[in-house]
């Protein structure tokens, strides 16, 4: 049997709120990673940060991504720190990035994920291995086939045209 099989499958991002937040985070089972956002509406870089952490969603579907409007999970929670992640597994805490910086000069879903997995193998695509050394080899090659793709799509629009 395929351990891909027995691996929990989510694929999108679960909004949640402060009544389900227990149940959705701290109670998740203890072999999923949760990679919860902290953002607002209207503010650009979380609007930025949530379309890196959707592809992140669907490319590794049995990681848990969850987003809650900040200050509906911590009150007061000042919006100069949005957007915020927070990594738990087994109900704690185990990795919190404040802002947008810690991904990389530009937010993409590849420096996010390899900020997410630089300490755990927190992306879980249910079939690359557990070890932290296995996920960031997945995130690696995943990132260099998408740059040889755009590449090689680049490179069929610049010499396409011929007269």
């Amino acid at each position: 049997m395929k351990q891909g099989v027995k691996i929990a499958k989510f694929g999108s991002i679960i909004p949640i709120s402060r009544s389900n937040f227990v149940l959705e985070v701290s109670q998740a089972s203890s072999d999923v990673w949760v990679v919860v956002v902290l953002y607002k509406d209207g503010y650009p870089e979380c609007g930025v940060l949530m379309q890196c952490v959707k592809e992140l969603a669907t490319t590794y579907p049995a990681t848990k991504f969850v987003q809650i409007v900040s200050t509906d999970c911590i009150p007061n929670y000042p919006d100069c720190n949005l957007p915020t992640v927070f990594v738990y597994n087994n109900g704690v805490v185990e990795a919190g990035y404040v802002g947008l910086h810690i991904f990389g000069r530009r937010c993409t879903p590849e420096g996010v994920a390899m900020a997410l997995c630089q300490s755990d193998p927190v992306l879980n695509d249910g079939q690359s291995g557990d070890s932290r050394e296995a996920v960031l080899e997945g995130v690696r090659k995943r990132f260099f086939k998408k740059v040889v793709t755009l590449h090689e799509n680049d490179d069929d629009d610049d010499g396409s045209a011929s007269d």
